[in-house]
């Protein structure tokens, strides 16, 4: 018997709706389904299910991040780069997870840590991409990165972004960061409207650390997956490295990276000769 958890959009019925029919049609063969609430343990599914968009997507991935449980996610609406599977697909793709006919993928996460004053003040996981940006319109921020403990530059700009390669289309593609394959495992930093001539992305090895210090006299806000966690001021420190905890997303074989990309820039379709 397998363990359904479906995490769904909060303010989407027909997510909701969708979710309670393939419950229904999950316990009719025989296997266990369970509609998770926000902030709730899902330990003992087999497999998590998000439907929505990649909000709810990386919702989820907080939930399962450290448990191993595949996750699987239903998109509805416009094409996400996280989700892989349409609505009309849902009940053939559970079919061939319940068989084994599916496929895997690992997707690298971060360890987000803000220090103030020298000590941890928050501690949080990251699929996508931490960012720390202005809090005040019409002003920059100036941010000292360190990489691997050295010093390496400071930034005057509205923000600076450190990116898994899987968030590497979400905020990091906007700023005109480069396009990672989402199973590498790197970190990609850029810099968010810089106001100076360095302005390149760095891409940079897992086991190079990551240090972002706020200097000078302005407040900046520390966002992870597009959720703030903390105000910073001068002083404070965000600190990224690769988790040894991998995201393992569920391919249902309906779209893979590379057609979803041709999709969402409008690209023509390729013929072999």
């Amino acid at each position: 018997m397998v363990t359904v958890a479906f995490v769904v959009h909060d303010g989407r019925e027909d997510a909701k709706a969708l979710a309670r029919d393939a419950a229904e049609w999950i316990r009719q063969r025989g296997h266990e389904a369970v509609l998770a609430a926000p902030g709730c343990d899902i330990d003992g599914a087999d497999l998590v299910v998000s439907i929505g968009g990649d909000g709810t997507m990386l919702r989820a991935a907080s939930m399962v991040h450290g448990s191993g449980t595949p996750l699987m996610g239903v998109n509805l609406g416009h094409l996400g780069y996280l989700t892989s599977v349409e609505t009309g697909g849902l009940r053939g793709a559970l079919e061939q997870f319940f068989v084994g006919r599916h496929s895997v993928q690992e997707r690298m996460t971060l360890d987000v840590r803000l220090e103030r004053q020298g000590s941890a003040a928050a501690s949080i996981v990251a699929l996508n991409e931490a960012l720390v940006e202005k809090l005040s319109s019409g002003h920059t921020v100036r941010l000292t990165l360190s990489i691997g403990g050295r010093p390496f530059i400071t930034y005057t700009a509205d923000g600076l972004i450190v990116a898994t390669p899987t968030g590497s289309t979400a905020y990091n593609l906007s700023s005109r960061g480069p396009i990672a394959s989402p199973s590498l495992r790197a970190m990609i930093v850029t810099p968010v409207s810089p106001h100076m001539l360095f302005d390149r992305s760095l891409v940079l090895e897992p086991d190079e650390q990551v240090r972002i210090e706020l200097v000078d006299g302005r407040s900046a806000v520390l966002v992870v997956d597009g959720l703030p966690v903390a105000n910073m001021a001068p002083g404070d420190v965000v600190v990224c490295t690769a988790s040894a905890n991998a995201v393992r997303l569920v391919g249902a074989g309906e779209h893979d990276f590379h057609d979803i990309l041709r999709v969402k820039f409008g690209l023509p379709a390729q013929t072999t000769r």
